[in-house]
């Protein structure tokens, strides 16, 4: 296998501009990510915002209509608003494919009664307020784990530390994997390996983060990272295509989320927003493979990890005490 953090990709338009003068400095070796994905690989695909079976069968249809390899498929408004029958679904759907299912966990603070979410400094944002919102969390997460979700998705650290601490003490299975939202995410190296140490297995950082800001925390995080290649607007609306192959070379082992700009928020879902999600769902994997060809024609499609793998490999965690 190729070693991409060694081996540069073609960069966009680099043979025309350099035929014509404004060819750009070769990249620093010293940028690389030197890490990736144990039995090899240095990026995952995720399809997000599959809100339910229906979406769920639309993502897996257009992903084989398009020959669009998915790794991981997440869900973001949360188990209690799935029935056992859903998420059942769900979960031999994805499991046929050896598709990694994650479905978000619990109330949050910004569908709370706290009007501090409300104000121009968003307060505590998507944590849980107080005991009751983390029990929340805790109940979703052992009946997601009981109906065979093996991927939970929390955008709290006491949830996530109290979570972690469920999984090692077999409260929930031990190869749950632990997944931080987007809407917490850390934008610094230091907060990247908190959350890692706090029991984190991939941590979604802000799509709005430079290249040098992944290859800070690539300095003291092996922990995997996933990114919206394509944010929703309610994130920022960042659309980073073009950067994919250069996303990698710094932030591996990566997940390439592809998300979807221009298009409403539909958290929490019903049905009568069915034919937006259902719409957007299969836009989303069209992205996709929009980014997919950019890696393929600038040579930096080679490095992706085997279908089927989930696991992060050994991370770094806090001691959890007696």
């Amino acid at each position: 296998m190729t070693d991409a953090s060694t081996t540069a990709a073609r960069r966009p338009g680099e043979q025309a501009l350099t035929a014509l003068g404004l060819s750009a400095p070769a990249p620093d070796p010293a940028d690389a990510s030197r890490h990736s994905f144990p039995g090899g690989g240095r990026w995952r695909t995720e399809i997000p915002s599959c809100e339910g079976p229906e979406a769920l069968a639309v993502v897996l249809k257009e992903a084989s209509r398009l020959d669009v390899p998915i790794h991981r498929i997440s869900q973001g408004s949360g188990v209690w608003m799935l029935t056992d029958a859903e998420i059942t679904e769900m979960v031999e759907s994805t499991g046929e494919r050896d598709i990694e299912l994650c479905l978000f966990t619990g109330p949050r603070g910004t569908w709370d009664i706290g009007g501090s979410t409300r104000t121009d400094s968003r307060g505590a944002g998507l944590r849980a307020r107080g005991h009751d919102a983390v029990a929340g969390c805790v109940e979703d997460a052992v009946r997601a784990t009981e109906l065979g979700v093996k991927c939970l998705l929390v955008a709290d650290e006491g949830v996530l530390w109290t979570l972690h601490r469920a999984r090692a003490a077999g409260i929930i299975p031990a190869d749950t994997t632990l997944k931080v939202s987007a809407l917490i995410g850390p934008v610094n190296p230091a907060a990247y390996a908190v959350y890692e140490r706090l029991g984190a297995d991939s941590v979604n950082v802000p799509s709005d983060l430079t290249l040098n800001h992944l290859t800070e925390i690539r300095r003291v995080s092996g922990a995997p990272m996933d990114m919206y290649i394509e944010a929703p607007d309610d994130l920022g609306g960042y659309v980073r295509m073009y950067e994919v192959a250069e996303l990698i070379r710094r932030g591996a082992p990566l997940y390439l989320k592809f998300g979807l700009s221009k298009a409403p928020g539909i958290y929490p879902y019903g049905h009568h927003m069915r034919e937006l999600t259902l719409a957007t769902a299969k836009e989303r994997v069209r992205r996709g493979r929009l980014a997919l060809d950019l890696l393929a024609r600038h040579g930096a499609d080679g490095d992706m990890a085997p279908l089927g793998s989930r696991m992060p490999g050994d991370l770094q965690r806090f001691e959890i005490s007696a």
